[in-house]
């Protein structure tokens, strides 16, 4: 969803103003939107939470590092899901343009790692390499020491299915505890190799992500969002981009364990930057937690409902 005229002369504004104190933020966000409940067909919104892995790696293959993480094909065309192609299935957004010119929908998982091509780094496993997919970005540090960032760079544009989802209705993992950690650790004593059953679970999502390597960033600063500024911890969100545009504000109000264990009020402005083909739905969101081990404890935590508040700009059309 492109975003409105309104909101481009809101965003326009805040530029132009300087923001001193709490109360003046309040001014400027009366005075520039207007808010409207969210309400979903479940009555109550549903929150995840994202973040950004840092894990070890590899340039080249090697007997630690022997899974790649791929760089997008040349052949790859992609498009949103209301510009599909007459013909494709409801869902798919990646194509393959055959020599006549025609399109055909992308390959899925298991034919594109079986594959192989363009690998841009090595990790140490699909397990591995599936975290990296489902965060959408990563930071890499390889043997020398130097690191690089894994940015997002396209997907073939199969749906997405959740393979927690997938544990948890075959009674493999209890809901109470699922997470990504949980995910993996039982990925992994499955068997990742061919043929085995932790692979042949992750190849259930159809959905596949390609990356590219940059060497040169800012640890600093978040990884880059689908809104092309880099994400803030505890302030950006991931919305589904079918229903609204980038750079409008939310008011979330959840009871999560977003500083530790335990419940806590969870009560902030967010930002819709980002997006991910999990996230469906208006009252749906994903919360970017930051960088790093301690932050992908906390996002892996939340599966909660929350309730939604979207601030439209004023002289926005409902």
């Amino acid at each position: 969803m492109p975003p409105s005229d309104a909101l481009i002369q809101a965003g326009r504004a805040a530029l132009k103003t300087k923001i001193k104190d709490t109360a003046q933020a309040i001014r400027f966000f009366e005075a520039w939107f207007r808010p409207f409940r969210v309400v979903s067909p479940q009555g109550v919104g549903f929150l995840t939470g994202y973040y950004e892995p840092c894990v070890t790696a590899s340039p080249v293959e090697t007997a630690e590092f022997r899974w790649p993480i791929l760089g997008r094909p040349p052949d790859l065309v992609s498009f949103a899901a209301r510009e599909a192609p007459a013909g494709f299935l409801n869902g798919v957004t990646g194509a393959r343009r055959l020599s006549d010119g025609s399109l055909v929908p992308y390959d899925d998982r298991e034919t594109i790692e079986l594959r192989r091509a363009n690998p841009i780094v090595w990790v140490a496993d699909a397990a591995e390499a599936f975290l990296i997919q489902v965060q959408g970005s990563a930071q890499v540090e390889f043997p020398d020491g130097s690191r690089g960032r894994l940015a997002y760079d396209g997907r073939n544009g199969l749906p997405y299915t959740s393979i927690g989802r997938i544990l948890i209705e075959t009674g493999e993992i209890p809901e109470a505890d699922m997470s990504l950690a949980r995910l993996k650790a039982w990925a992994r004593r499955a068997g990742l190799g061919e043929g085995q059953c932790g692979l042949r679970l992750l190849r259930q999502n159809r959905s596949f992500v390609f990356f590219r390597l940059v060497e040169a960033f800012d640890p600093a600063l978040g990884p880059i969002a689908g809104a092309g500024v880099p994400l803030t911890p505890l302030r950006s969100i991931a919305v589904d981009r079918t229903i609204w545009s980038y750079g409008l504000p939310f008011w979330i109000g959840a009871d999560l364990p977003w500083r530790s264990e335990a419940l806590s009020p969870f009560r902030r402005l967010m930002i819709a930057q980002d997006t991910g083909s999990a996230i469906v739905g208006p009252a749906r969101g994903d919360i970017f937690f930051g960088s790093g081990d301690a932050a992908g404890t906390r996002a892996g935590a939340v599966r909660h409902v929350g309730h939604f508040a979207v601030l439209l700009p004023i002289g926005e059309e409902l």
